[in-house]
């Protein structure tokens, strides 16, 4: 079947996933890499891109739920990643964590009982997580006392990485980092034995006092700024584009798309555009986001619709129908468009839809084990 000419194209440039994850190596001194690639490996495609970045060298994933887990181990070799689901053991979990050889990130004492119990069959690998002040999901500080006062609770765990997740390390500066650490410290050493693992992107870029032993990054891996804003060391890897399906005069005084959200103050041009929030570009990116095409940047103009976008074409005479404005990628930065939609880049990402007919570049080649 041909390609629809008026769907919006994403295109996945794995190589720059490679360049990314090159990179990031380059600043975690001694501590390992491990890819976080939940949400669909933030919505890039879960395969093609944990099977680069196992050819690149990554031999430890993290992913959020149970089902992630199971497709990550079903896309690389069975016998090869070590697998982390960050959701832990919840009711009802064990077994299929067990069967997919999947390690729990411990988060409550009962998830580490459920788990210990699956493990009175067989010797079974754990993480535990320690809650150093972000209260989300985690061990308690009374909860990791108790567990020490009382470690034939671990029963047959091989508890093999304590990790915590930082709340502010986009914001280094933030004295909830160094209170995390000092925390994160303490409790992780009432596990010896045990790898130890702080930092996320960010966190990577706050010194060596937090890298220990595994560094997690997520968005950096995919072109996203450590620090919420672009980084020209990092490379695009997401490239959201869109066809014009017509360009039209508005006059002075004409008004633009629902609302009538916004009126021409002098006579021009506007470009509408082939993507909408039904392809991830998020309504709230108007007025403030942009397209890039001819080499320089264009603001969108109105709202946002499910499947259109209008913007302006100052400066461009010679934009025709057909011509490709990119929405995402190396000129449309990922931070900046996050911004003007109030958001963050990782949910950018994530929402792109499903129509924009993707490409990958730079796949690994792969052959079952």
């Amino acid at each position: 079947m041909l390609p629809d000419p008026s769907e919006a194209r994403l295109t996945v440039d794995l190589d720059a996933l490679a360049a990314n994850h090159a990179f990031l190596k380059s600043q975690a001194g001694a501590a390992e890499v491990a890819p976080v690639v939940k949400a669909d490996a933030y919505g890039l495609g879960l395969a093609p891109v944990a099977r680069r970045l196992w050819a690149e060298g990554a031999r430890t994933f993290f992913v959020a739920r149970l089902a992630e887990g199971e497709r990550l181990r079903e896309a690389l070799s069975p016998e090869a990643p070590t697998i982390y689901v960050l959701d832990g053991c919840p009711p009802g979990a064990a077994e299929r964590l067990a069967a997919a050889d999947l390690v729990p990130v411990l988060n409550s004492l009962p998830q580490l009982e459920a788990w210990a119990t699956a493990a009175s069959r067989r010797r079974l690998p754990a993480a535990l997580h320690v809650d150093t002040g972000m209260n989300r999901l985690g061990l308690r500080p009374e909860e990791v006392a108790a567990l020490v006062a009382a470690p034939d609770r671990l029963g047959g765990l091989d508890v093999g990485l304590v990790m915590s997740h930082l709340a502010c390390a986009e914001v280094p500066e933030h004295p909830l980092n160094r209170a995390q650490l000092e925390a994160f410290r303490k409790a992780a050493a009432h596990f010896p034995h045990a790898r130890k693992s702080l930092a996320n992107s960010a966190g990577i870029f706050l010194g060596e006092d937090y890298r220990f032993d595994m560094v997690r990054p997520g968005i950096s891996l995919y072109g996203g700024g450590p620090l919420g804003r672009p980084d020209s060391r990092l490379r695009a890897v997401a490239t959201l584009e869109a066809p014009i399906l017509q360009v039209r005069a508005v006059g002075s005084g004409e008004t633009v798309g629902y609302g009538a959200a916004y009126t021409a103050e002098t006579p021009g041009r506007i470009a509408v555009l082939a993507a909408g929030y039904a392809d991830g570009v998020l309504r709230s990116q108007s007025p403030g986001g942009y397209g890039w095409t001819g080499g320089m940047s264009h603001p969108f103009r109105g709202r946002i619709s499910m499947d259109l976008i209008a913007m302006d074409l100052s400066g461009r005479p010679d934009a025709k129908a057909g011509d490709l404005v990119e929405l995402l990628g190396a000129d449309a930065l990922l931070d900046e468009q996050a911004a003007a939609g109030g958001t963050v880049a990782y949910e950018l990402l994530v929402r792109i839809g499903a129509r924009a007919r993707r490409t990958y570049v730079g796949e690994a080649s792969w052959t079952r084990r």
